[in-house]
C-alpha cells in the first residue's frame, strides 16, 4: 500500500504566505519589547559565555553580532494622544500651500507611524482638479513607493476611474493617516485622529469641488457618518472646509471591493454619480 509522505514544510509555507499577503513583512524578536518604555526596555546585548565544546578555530576572534536597536516609539511621539493632536492642529493650521503642509508633515514627529513607516504618503495627482479622493491609509506598495493606492487596490481605482473619463492628472488623492500601519493594520482611533488636522488642512488647500470619501473609516473622519459604507454610500452630503462648503460622496474602497466584486455594481453607480456631477451641465 503506498501513501504520500506529509511535507513537514507545507504549513509553515502556508503562513508565511498568509503573512506576506497581509502586509507583514518585517520580523519581531522572540521576547516581546515595550516600545513607550524607551531604552529601558531594550534588554542590555551579552555575549554568551565559552566553553570547551563550543569555541571552535576563529570563533573567538569573531565578533558577537549585535542586534540592531529599535528606535523607541517615544522619541516620535508626543507626552499624548491629546498633546500629539493638538500640536497637529498648531503645524497644520501654519501650512499656507500644500507644499508647506507635505514639510510639515515631514518633520512632525507626533505620530508614532512615522517610527514604522519607510516614508511620507502625502498625495498623488493634480492638485488643482475638481476631484479629490480620500482613502484610509497607506499599504506595503505605497510605503515602497511613497504614493498612495499603487498597490492592487491602485489599480482597481485607476480602472474605475477610467471608466468615467478621468486619470491621475485630472483628480487629486490622499489618506486620512500618510504613513502605513506596520503589517497593514487599521489605524487607531488615536493615530487618526493625530493625523486629522493634515487631512482637512490638505483638502481645504487643495480646495476641490468633489470630495470622494473611498471606504467607511475616511467617510466617518471626514463626513461624520455613522452608518457602515454600505448604507451611507451614494448619498451626497457637504463638507465644509471653514470658508465654504464642498459636494461629498462616499462610496466603497477598492480593497473592499476586490475582497467583494459583487459590490462593484453599486460603485458603478457612485462613480456614474460622480461623472454626472463633474459635468458642466450638472
Amino acid at each position: 500500500m503506498n501513501s504520500v509522505t506529509p511535507d513537514p514544510n507545507k504549513a509553515a509555507r502556508e503562513l508565511l504566505a498568509f503573512y506576506a499577503e497581509a502586509g507583514v513583512d518585517a520580523p519581531m524578536q522572540e521576547e516581546p519589547v515595550d516600545r513607550f518604555a524607551g531604552d529601558a526596555a531594550i534588554p542590555a546585548q551579552t555575549e554568551p559565555a565559552r566553553s570547551p565544546d563550543n569555541v571552535r578555530a576563529g570563533a573567538a576572534d569573531r565578533p558577537a553580532p549585535i542586534l540592531q536597536r529599535a528606535t523607541p516609539a517615544s522619541a516620535f511621539a508626543t507626552a499624548s494622544p491629546d498633546a500629539a493632536a493638538l500640536a497637529a492642529r498648531e503645524a497644520a493650521r501654519n501650512a499656507a500651500s500644500l507644499e508647506d503642509l507635505r514639510a510639515i508633515l515631514q518633520g512632525f514627529d507626533g505620530c508614532s507611524l512615522k517610527a514604522t513607516a519607510t516614508q511620507l504618503v502625502f498625495a498623488d495627482g493634480n492638485p488643482r482638479a475638481p476631484l479629490m479622493l480620500v482613502g484610509e491609509a497607506p499599504g506595503r506598495d505605497e510605503d515602497l513607493e511613497g504614493l498612495p493606492f499603487v498597490g492592487r487596490s491602485g489599480k482597481l481605482l485607476d480602472r474605475m476611474l477610467a471608466a468615467i473619463g478621468l486619470d491621475r492628472t485630472k483628480v487629486y488623492i490622499a489618506n486620512i493617516v500618510p504613513w502605513r500601519p506596520p503589517g497593514n493594520r487599521t489605524p487607531t482611533p488615536q493615530e487618526s485622529q493625530i493625523c486629522l488636522p493634515f487631512i482637512l488642512r490638505q483638502i481645504e488647500l487643495a480646495d476641490p469641488e468633489i470630495l470622494v470619501c473611498l471606504g467607511g473609516p475616511s467617510a466617518q473622519a471626514l463626513l461624520g457618518i455613522k452608518d457602515g459604507i454600505r448604507k451611507a454610500r451614494g448619498r451626497w452630503l457637504t463638507f465644509d472646509t471653514g470658508t465654504r462648503e464642498i459636494r461629498a460622496l462616499a462610496t466603497f474602497h477598492p480593497a473592499y471591493l476586490l475582497r467583494s466584486p459583487l459590490e462593484k455594481r453599486l460603485a458603478w453607480r457612485d462613480f456614474l454619480a460622480i461623472k454626472t456631477a463633474l459635468s458642466p451641465a450638472s
